[in-house]
């Protein structure tokens, strides 16, 4: 089921609607726009379009041959409409609906008789400029599906309708830009997703006014309920089985035409630390997994900042055995700690944002080489210390066990302002910007819902999948902080044993 509503302010309510000459001199104006009669010696009937933006195969192999066949036979545009082998076909007589469908790639049949009449036919080129593979290429799993979204947002809803094949699934579209006038679709499942929050997101979609929507991470950062944080609110996702489990769970999808990612919420602070490969693997292992990717956020967050506060302010709490090979290390380094922690984690950076821009081969030999050779010339240099250098590859290591990029981005902000306080304060500093983040943290929601869900508010039943992953025997309620009109979402073997014994 698919429906339609269109965004109107203020201003464009206002606006009067373009004469139809006014309309096609400007579209004159480009090269790529044609208007000729399929007849050399009459001009009693035009067809207009953009070269550029129809299937000029579909135009001369089927659209003109069918008008040539049957024009002795037209006295009027519903004439046309019984012939033409095309189902999308409109009757349109504003100027603004013309010039509207010209841009969506229809072609504009008119008769002379009726020129303030126009029959407007589909023969948009969707698949031009569209890339075949559809394989994931920021989010690798080994184990699983590989088939990710592209940027045609027809062949994303279509994906999605593969994987949930119910009548249940809707897709709701909206126009938003007014001038690159991108579709956008909201994807949720009649029955389960929350009302209210399907309804907040369509007024929130319906408050955009951009001129253009370059990709979904626009709309994503416009949705948000606090655009002044550096943690993701919504999760965007190139991969098809992680939004459709996304959508199961009662989350709403949000697509957008020419992005190959898709926004799924209301997300909390744990959705952004599970990947589908958890569910792949047997519960044991997938929770094994996930238990090291926590661990891996917080050693990285930490572990620079622990450094600076140990070496500034509590040297009593190195062991004895220690002592020796940090002293040896430090000997002839010339900075205090924080300065020789910010210039590695700047270098670590500046490599990572010079390896991801360069071309592929190009870039991973930089990220080799290039840590290879600048760490050992800032050990041998005596610029920094090689404990030093161990613990911030390390950290850097952990980063990247983060399966989502925009999360991963802001841990990587994140150790910064924590290394300034503990340069500051040493332990104190680090509590107090534990204190800041935390309630930073306890403000912000997605939708409505709080972000730090099932920590905060507390909820039991959440844990059985947020830090371990159970088994799917446990794991057969959806999360109740969703508000979901239908909480189970299977049987277990378990139940349907005791239904059967009775």
């Amino acid at each position: 089921m698919v429906l339609f509503f269109n965004k109107h302010n203020k201003k464009k309510l206002t606006n009067k609607s373009k004469p139809i000459k006014v309309v096609f001199e400007q579209a004159k104006k480009s090269s790529d726009f044609h208007q000729y009669s399929p007849f050399d010696d009459s001009d009693r009937l035009l067809i207009s379009y953009y070269k550029s933006m129809v299937d000029v195969e579909k135009v001369n192999r089927l659209l003109l041959p069918s008008i040539q066949k049957h024009i002795g036979k037209t006295t009027n545009l519903d004439d046309i409409k019984n012939y033409i082998p095309f189902d999308d076909l409109h009757i349109v007589k504003d100027g603004s609906d013309v010039q509207n469908k010209l841009m969506q790639g229809y072609a504009m049949i008119q008769l002379n008789e009726l020129y303030t009449q126009f029959l407007a036919v589909n023969i948009e080129n969707n698949g031009l400029g569209i890339r075949k593979n559809n394989d994931t290429e920021n989010e690798f799993t080994v184990v699983g599906p590989k088939v990710g979204f592209i940027e045609n947002m027809d062949v994303n809803i279509h994906l999605l309708r593969n994987k949930i094949s119910i009548s249940d699934l809707v897709i709701e579209e909206v126009i938003i830009g007014s001038m690159s006038k991108t579709k956008v679709a909201i994807a949720y499942l009649d029955g389960i997703t929350n009302p209210q929050n399907i309804q907040t997101v369509r007024q929130r979609l319906k408050d955009i006014d951009l001129d253009v929507v370059f990709d979904n991470s626009h709309i994503d950062q416009i949705l948000s309920d606090n655009s002044n944080t550096i943690f993701p609110t919504f999760l965007s996702t190139e991969r098809i089985d992680k939004a459709v489990f996304s959508l199961v769970q009662g989350q709403i999808a949000v697509l957008s035409n020419g992005s190959p990612y898709v926004i799924t919420g209301p997300a909390t602070l744990m959705n952004f630390f599970i990947t589908p490969e958890d569910y792949y693997f047997p519960w044991i292992i997938g929770s094994f997994f996930r238990v090291i990717r926590y661990f891996s956020v917080i050693f990285s967050i930490f572990a620079t900042p622990l450094y600076v506060a140990i070496l500034t302010f509590h040297y009593e709490v190195i062991p004895e055995v220690l002592l020796g090979p940090l002293i040896n290390s430090r000997a002839n380094v010339p900075f205090p700690p924080v300065l020789e922690v910010i210039f590695m984690e700047l270098t670590i950076e500046l490599l990572r944002e010079a390896g991801a821009r360069l071309p592929t081969k190009v870039g991973q030999t930089l990220g080799i080489v290039g840590g290879i050779v600048i760490g050992q010339a800032t050990v041998e240099a005596a610029l920094t210390s090689n404990i030093l250098l161990i613990i911030v590859a390390l950290s850097a290591l952990a980063s990247f066990t983060t399966p989502n990029y925009t999360m991963s981005n802001a841990i990587r902000v994140l150790r910064f302002p924590f290394i300034v306080t503990a340069a500051l304060w040493g332990g104190l500093g680090i509590a107090i910007g534990m204190v800041f983040l935390f309630g930073h943290l306890l403000r912000l929601k997605s939708f409505g819902t709080p972000y730090l869900v099932p920590l905060f508010p507390f909820r039991r039943k959440n844990f059985r999948d947020s830090f371990i992953r159970s088994s799917f025997d446990y794991t057969t309620a959806r999360s109740k902080f969703l508000r979901p009109l239908k909480i189970r979402r299977y049987t277990p073997k378990r139940d349907r044993e005791d239904i059967n014994n009775e």
